[in-house]
């Protein structure tokens, strides 16, 4: 009896340790459980991984892909040039258009048609155009993908069909979004739910993959993926109060939910502090040298700047840096002094302060004989 009470309560030690030591794991993780074989959590204007799983690990990326198409295309096209269909571009597999040899789309139109629809012959037909073939293209890619410093991915055609040396990982792909998503036209198509063009004449609407456009707030789309080979792909970005977060799962079962667990964390862990509430909304400066004795300055595009913090960091100051007073002439626009921003201690930027008027230099006074001489006026 005593060895079987024994056992019972070995046993529940050993329930403990296993949970505590999950409890653990769950921590380090942020508290984020996904189904994802490999995911990361990106916040790109501070270049923060929020969240990394497996984040490194080179896999199959299936039609997000297009992501990097898209963004060439954007890049070497003008939208509306128009594109006739080759031989080549004709009967892809998977996703497709159904285009036809000899059909004319702008290459606008074959840009939504690559994001929304996921269409393999709009890839092909986009990249033959920019390239003249499908191997020319991937050369492009793979240079783009130098540039942006990634060491982990490798293209070898537009669309993302299965290839053994086609690869990424969730935080290379997840800095290929960053770069897109800084061109407001990708920004635009991603965020876009349905579009209506024509092929040859004949009228044609694709529709947004992406379920997160309707399931979730501040959704921007981006891209989804799949293969037999791959598993379920999913590329997704939302904003929230001025504050972008990206999300990534590559072969994840259950990529809708877990991609809004991800954004969720994100946005509770992250915050945008507008510059408006720290710094002044205008500054007067003293002016020498001119008939005026003070000048107004105030920071350019204020609403533009962000600055993003973990919740539970220290709050940001701002403090002036500026000369004890300026000298006309002064044009307006012209820099006369910066604002700092600080972290806590940690100094996180240096904003222009700039003059809001013109300030004239003082004109010279003209001496009369009369007023050289006194002659005892």
């Amino acid at each position: 009896m005593k060895d079987n009470r024994s056992m019972v309560v070995i046993a529940i030690i050993m329930a403990c340790i296993v949970i505590m030591m999950m409890t653990i794991v769950a921590s380090a993780g942020g508290g984020i459980r996904t189904g994802a074989r490999a995911a990361s959590l990106y916040e790109p204007h501070t270049g923060t991984f929020i969240y990394e799983n497996n984040s490194d690990l080179r896999l199959p990326m299936a039609s997000t892909t297009k992501i990097m198409t898209a963004l060439l295309a954007i890049e070497h096209c003008t939208l509306n040039e128009s594109v006739e269909i080759p031989f080549e571009a004709v009967g892809i597999e998977g996703s497709s258009l159904y285009l036809k040899e000899g059909d004319v789309l702008t290459v606008k139109d074959l840009i939504y048609s690559l994001l929304l629809q996921s269409a393999n012959d709009a890839a092909t037909a986009l990249a033959i155009k920019i390239s003249g073939d499908i191997s020319g293209f991937a050369e492009l890619m793979n240079k783009k993908a130098a540039e942006l410093g990634l060491t982990n991915t490798h293209f070898e055609n537009p669309h993302g069909l299965d290839s053994d040396e086609h690869y990424t990982t969730a935080k290379d792909l997840a800095l290929i979004t960053a770069a897109a998503l800084q061109n407001e036209f990708f920004k635009k198509v991603v965020s876009t739910y349905k579009y209506s063009f024509s092929v040859s004449g004949k009228p044609r609407i694709v529709v947004n993959h992406n379920k997160l456009l309707r399931m979730y707030d501040g959704a921007l789309g981006v891209k989804t993926g799949y293969t037999r080979v791959s598993g379920r792909c999913l590329v997704s970005a939302a904003e929230r109060d001025g504050l972008t977060l990206i999300a990534v799962t590559l072969d994840d079962p259950d990529d809708w939910r877990d991609h809004k667990s991800l954004l969720d964390y994100g946005f509770s862990q992250y915050e945008r502090v507008p510059a408006r509430c720290i710094a002044p909304d205008i500054i007067k400066l003293p002016v020498i040298n001119s008939e005026s004795s003070e000048l107004t300055a105030s920071l350019r595009e204020i609403d533009e700047i962000k600055l993003i913090k973990r919740r539970d960091e220290p709050e940001f100051t701002a403090t002036l840096d500026v000369k004890q007073y300026a000298v006309a002439p002064i044009k307006k626009g012209d820099t006369v002094g910066e604002i700092i921003f600080k972290k806590g201690d940690e100094e996180v930027l240096r904003a222009p302060l700039v003059a809001n008027i013109d300030v004239k230099e003082k004109s010279e006074k003209k001496f009369g004989i009369f007023d050289i001489f006194d002659f005892g006026r």
